[in-house]
This record gives C-alpha cells, sequence and structure tokens, in this order.
C-alpha cells in the first residue's frame, strides 16, 4: 500500500536515480569481461588481490580482508580458495591470534596484479575517468562520498582509500 506521505523523486531525481542503478547494473560487467578476458580472473578475485597488494607484507587476517571486500566469511574463503589453488594467495595460521587465519598474495600473486592492473586501469579510465572532466572526477568523488556515509556508516570500504 502506498503511503500519502512517501515522498516520490520528482523528475531530475528520478533521472539521477535511474542513471546511477544502470550504472551500477553495467560497469561490473565491463569491468570483469575485461579482467575474464585478460587475465582469468573475476573482478571480486581482481579486487581481493588488490586489497593484499597494498596491505602490510601483502597479508591480510581474513576477517579483515572479508571487511575490506564487503564478503562474508564464506564467500571470500571460496574465492581465496580459488586464488590459492592457482598459486596466487596463500593461507596460513596468524602468529598474533592462533584461531586467526591469514592470507597473503604469493610472489606470483604480486607478479599476476603487476600484470593485470595497466589493463584493468585503462578500462576504468575508458569508462568513467575519461569521460569526466576534471570538475566532475571531483564532484563524482564528493556524490560517491555522500552515498558512503549513508549505506556505509561504520567506513568499512569508504575508509580503505583515503589517500
Amino acid at each position: 500500500m502506498f503511503s500519502v506521505s512517501t515522498r516520490w523523486l520528482d523528475d531530475a531525481e528520478m533521472t539521477a536515480w535511474v542513471r546511477l542503478a544502470a550504472v551500477l547494473e553495467l560497469l561490473p560487467g565491463v569491468l570483469d569481461s575485461q579482467l575474464r578476458r585478460d587475465a582469468g580472473l573475476t573482478h571480486y578475485e581482481y579486487y581481493v588481490m588488490a586489497m593484499l597488494s597494498e596491505a602490510p607484507k601483502r597479508t591480510l587476517r581474513m576477517t579483515a580482508l572479508a571487511q575490506r571486500t564487503n564478503a562474508t566469511l564464506p564467500r571470500l574463503s571460496h574465492v581465496v580458495k580459488r586464488l590459492e589453488d592457482r598459486g596466487i594467495v596463500e593461507r596460513f595460521p596468524c602468529p598474533e591470534d592462533a584461531r586467526a587465519t591469514n592470507a597473503r598474495l604469493t610472489a606470483a600473486g604480486w607478479k599476476k596484479i603487476r600484470a593485470t592492473a595497466p589493463g584493468h586501469v585503462e578500462t576504468v579510465r575508458q569508462h568513467v575517468v575519461d569521460v569526466l572532466t576534471p570538475e566532475q572526477i571531483a564532484q563524482l568523488a564528493d556524490i560517491t562520498g555522500a552515498i558512503l556515509e549513508s549505506v556505509d556508516p561504520e567506513g568499512n570500504l569508504s575508509a580503505v582509500y583515503r589517500r
């Protein structure tokens, strides 16, 4: 049942929302297709590797990695197992807490991400960065920051890239 007090979207808001929804639907497939074609990786596998590549000693606890990649531990464990089977990631007991498990990017994983990153960055540039003006890039950062504050109030993902 519709509420009389529902704040319906006006035309400008509807346009912005529908366009954002379209980007959210289409962009992951564009990124995933390039990574699958060029590197045999899914976008999520690449993201896991990227988070590990930027961590000290290319190592994170599985719980921290799950938080940084917005995954459940079972989903992350499944993906890390696939990457382990390919020699890209290794798991080992956390030296500080025997109950925890760490994931580390192997030398082969580091080589793989370094080889894969240029094509991924080019795809990001082609479909996002280069189609915007510098002013629009700044606006995009502000807009996505505001949305992240709403959907990620604890800052789990928004804190990842504060350079």
